[in-house]
């Protein structure tokens, strides 16, 4: 230190190379996996409806979630059959007139071959026929009488319920709009700059996937402090025209099985944050983004005086920064907040802590903070 200079004093931090994950910060807007109308296929009046089929009601598969009047559709059964038997008792006298007609031709003491219309072959075919269509007909009557149940075509939960007991419906009619809710998927952004530092699965024309899904923790604050699990499963097939950001997919898994305890389940159109697991970069020297001013050099401490760095960032988020060039590791990064100081600057070291890290301190209110540690994330333009 010179002498006769007056020392400013100063935290440092020793520089080491190690592991560092790399997570990216996104966001994004829950949706559901699958989404459906439920749909009335025939008319009727409301008979039944099940307690989980209101608003905000679960419900499995295969679960009777609304019935309908059946007794015309029971009527038009029992018609259909009655039809069946006639039309199979016409059939069956029928080919007994044909074997009949064939026996009366022989003892004619006829020699060539009988036409088909003394043999009574169109008469059996018609007969036939409307055999066929007896069965046909009672298929459909049996199938809309079957429609007048409303099964619950997967598990999920209902988003708005239309009809209630006592209503009368007809073909076509909205029974209430329900989702699937075995995964739930969020939309995701991710810079163009950060993409080399993430592994991301890619769908081949085959369908196979280029890589394994990668984990993903998402967070929201609409009541409390929650989180829940997914991974990315799939990107998206272009670059987003406006934004210029590659857009994925990520799927959360049994979402109403995760934070039981906290008693409130995510939302449909809940917003949330979220946090992709990037690579982890060997052998990477990370600094906190509060020691870097103007984005491009930092100060170090040697032998007592400050020394300017310019720098060159790798990847950066909104608390650490991977340094590509302009420090190595064992110097001793200057981490207190300076004001207009230049090069040569006479400095002190705090509590003579150039032995150890010293901690990181708080940023400067120009500088977002969103959590402790190493592996952070970047943000996402909005």
């Amino acid at each position: 230190m010179p002498n006769g200079a007056a020392a400013l004093t100063v935290e440092i931090l020793p520089l080491k190379r190690q592991p560092f994950r790399i997570k990216l910060d996104s966001y994004g807007v829950v949706k559901p996996r699958t989404a459906s109308a439920l749909m009335s296929q025939v008319s009727g009046q409301v008979l039944f409806v099940d307690e989980a089929f209101r608003d905000g009601g679960f419900f499995t598969k295969g679960d009777l979630l609304v019935a309908i009047d059946d007794s015309d559709y029971l009527a038009e059964v029992n018609i259909a059959k009655a039809n069946l038997i006639t039309a199979q008792q016409n059939l069956t006298e029928e080919l007994a007139r044909v074997e009949q007609a064939a026996l009366d031709w022989k003892r004619l003491g006829n020699e060539q071959q009988a036409s088909d219309l003394v043999l009574r072959i169109p008469q059996q075919e018609s007969a036939n026929a409307n055999l066929i269509s007896a069965q046909a007909q009672l298929k459909i009557a049996q199938l809309a009488l079957s429609r007048t149940k409303i099964i619950a075509p997967y598990s999920g939960r209902v988003i708005s319920q239309d009809v209630d007991l006592g209503t009368v419906v007809s073909s076509n009619t909205v029974l209430a709009e329900i989702y699937a809710t075995d995964y739930l998927e969020v939309r995701l952004a991710i810079n163009n700059s950060d993409l080399a530092f993430v592994e991301l699965p890619e769908t081949n024309i085959d369908n196979s996937s280029t890589a394994k899904a990668i984990n993903v923790t998402f967070t929201s604050d609409l009541i409390g402090k929650q989180s829940w699990t997914g991974k990315v499963v799939r990107t998206e097939s272009e670059i987003n025209s406006v934004s210029r950001q590659l857009y994925v997919v990520a799927q959360i898994n049994n979402p109403f099985e995760q934070n039981l305890e906290r008693g409130f389940s995510i939302k449909i159109g809940e917003y949330v944050s979220a946090q992709i697991e990037g690579k982890t970069i060997e052998d990477a020297l990370s600094v906190p983004v509060t020691a870097i001013y103007q984005g491009s050099y930092v100060y170090i401490e040697q032998d007592g005086v400050l020394l300017r760095k310019d720098v060159k960032i790798a990847w950066q988020n909104d608390q650490y920064a991977l340094i590509k060039s302009g420090l190595e590791a064992g110097q001793l990064l200057v981490i207190t907040p300076l004001g207009q100081v230049s090069s040569g600057t006479a400095v002190r070291v705090a509590g003579n802590e150039s032995a150890k890290p010293a901690r990181v301190p708080e940023k400067r209110p120009l500088a977002a903070d969103k959590g402790p540690g190493p592996a952070n994330s970047t943000k996402q333009e909005k």
